[in-house]
């Protein structure tokens, strides 16, 4: 499979001051170029605000930057409890399917993100804010982004999910049994929900001379294996962002002689007795970027992995697979789906190891996939070839 390049950056163009300004528009991070703009300061309400960009308005924002976040506060509380809003929240206490609970959720997340992305901040080519009471945002914007060269637009939302996941990769995630911290990087998928990892450091290992570890991400799973005392795991992923993620956090923990990372469509070639897997859970479409970590369109990476191992699982090995059934309680998947999915590549299971998810949200009777997240059940299924495929 090719590897995916970002779309070249867009340009929007204005009038400020009776003289043409333009700037960059980083399309594969911030959707579709704003349309209309005009620019805002502190003189402006947060009605007349809200009226603008309910009407697709984006608002350059020329005034105090702490007087932005508040106005960005003031608009997220108007979307929420609009009149529309109020219906929907009604709808909810009618009863209707889990796929259509989740259908509707982020139908409202993508419309509630679509209008607080449109309060929007100037930066220049150093990722300077030139803004009374602004933050340092070069070295955050400079991690996710790379150089832009050139002076660009971000929406204040944006950026301050850029700055957090910053102070988040300086921060690290513990992980019990490593010598350190994983540091993610932005666009990379966090190991926040550690119990899947949990599964991974208990289960009984097959052997230990070679793992492959496919999607590796931020190599937290290839560092445990090599913690377990792998001698060799090889660790692939497709993504250039989470090779370079995975690499930082490895040579930190000390594992560069154990694990070799190669930028590749799931498999690298050979046999391995033991070859792990954490897809995305959901069989979704993303949206944006970030969104791949998450969602398996069609389920191309579950079924490309099963049917996968029997051409790269030794015969005494095992193919762990990790999974969520998120999916199937949300309707998104049948129930008896995996399980066919599974005999149907020539593989059975050796155990099903479960745990129930410890996050907020499990607990959140507010949360509008609150039954299904309460019903979740996490596993790590354990796989080997059936005698025909031996």
């Amino acid at each position: 499979m090719p590897i995916a390049q970002p779309p070249a950056p867009s340009v929007v163009s204005w009038m400020e001051h009776d003289d043409p300004r333009e700037a960059l528009w980083l399309s594969d991070t911030q959707g579709p170029v704003p349309s209309r703009l005009v620019i805002a300061n502190d003189t402006l309400s947060a009605d007349a605000a809200y009226r603008l960009i309910s009407q697709g308005t984006s608002l350059l924002w020329r005034g105090d930057f702490q007087n932005a976040r508040q106005l960005l506060q003031a608009l997220a509380r108007r979307i929420d409890n609009t009149p529309a809003s109020k219906r929907k929240r009604k709808i909810k206490a009618e009863p209707t399917t889990p796929h259509d609970l989740f259908n509707r959720h982020r139908q409202q997340q993508s419309q509630r993100t679509a209008l607080l992305n449109r309060l929007l901040i100037e930066l220049d080519a150093q990722a300077c804010i030139h803004l009374k009471r602004a933050p340092l945002a070069q070295e955050a914007c400079h991690a996710a982004l790379g150089d832009v060269d050139a002076a660009f637009l971000l929406p204040l939302r944006a950026l301050q999910g850029l700055i957090g996941a910053h102070e988040w990769r300086k921060k690290g995630v513990a992980i019990p049994g490593l010598p350190g911290n994983i540091h993610v990087h932005y666009g990379v998928f966090s190991p926040n929900r550690g119990e899947y990892i949990d599964l991974v450091a208990q289960a009984p290992l097959p052997a230990t001379d070679l793992a492959f570890d496919i999607g590796t991400g931020s190599g937290v799973l290839a560092a445990v294996l090599a913690q377990r005392g792998v001698r060799k795991v090889m660790a692939t992923d497709l993504n250039p962002k989470a090779l370079a993620c995975a690499r930082e956090n490895i040579d930190r923990l000390g594992f560069g002689n154990v694990i070799e990372l190669l930028q590749t469509d799931l498999f690298p070639t050979g046999k391995s007795s033991l070859i792990i897997c954490n897809p995305p859970w959901l069989p979704a479409r993303p949206t944006t970027a970030i969104e791949h970590a998450i969602y398996d369109p069609d389920n191309q990476m579950l079924l490309g992995y099963l049917q996968g191992l029997p051409a790269h699982l030794r015969a005494d090995g095992e193919g762990w697979l990790i999974m969520s059934d998120l999916a199937e309680h949300l309707g998104l998947r049948s129930h008896d789906f995996l399980p066919k999915a599974i005999a149907n590549a020539g593989l059975r299971v050796i155990e099903q190891h479960t745990v129930k998810p410890r996050h907020r949200k499990a607990t959140d009777p507010t949360d509008l996939l609150h039954q299904a997240r309460q019903a979740e059940v996490t596993s790590l299924w354990r796989l080997a070839l059936t005698k025909q495929h031996t």
